[in-house]
């Protein structure tokens, strides 16, 4: 366990390069793309790392006047599957960036 001031100032500067870490990461994550699609691919949707929807394709085929709640389902669905996408892409990177950090109480 660290002891004085040289600790705590040992801590924070680890704490200012974790941090500086992870707004590099945000920025990263923000100009990555995933794409995901529902219905074999009829609705494919584009979205960023900050979960915003970039864009949304619909084939002409899945289009049936007569049954607008199954389209609005796929839509959803795409939308969701993009979602976990940035999820887990979100996760992977945080993942990483404690690795070569050395906090004490912390076994990272």
């Amino acid at each position: 366990m660290y002891q004085g001031s040289k600790g705590i100032q040992e801590l924070l500067k680890q704490a200012q390069k974790m941090q500086k870490k992870i707004l590099e990461s945000q920025e990263e994550l923000s100009n990555k793309i995933v794409e995901a699609s529902s219905g074999g691919g009829m609705i494919k949707v584009s979205m960023n790392g900050n979960q915003e929807l970039i864009s949304l394709k619909i084939e002409k085929e899945v289009v049936d006047p007569d049954d607008v709640e199954m389209l609005e389902d796929l839509i959803v669905a795409a939308i969701e599957e993009a979602r976990q996408k940035v999820k887990e892409m979100i996760e992977s990177e945080m993942s990483g960036l404690t690795t070569g950090i050395k906090i004490p109480g912390l076994n990272l």
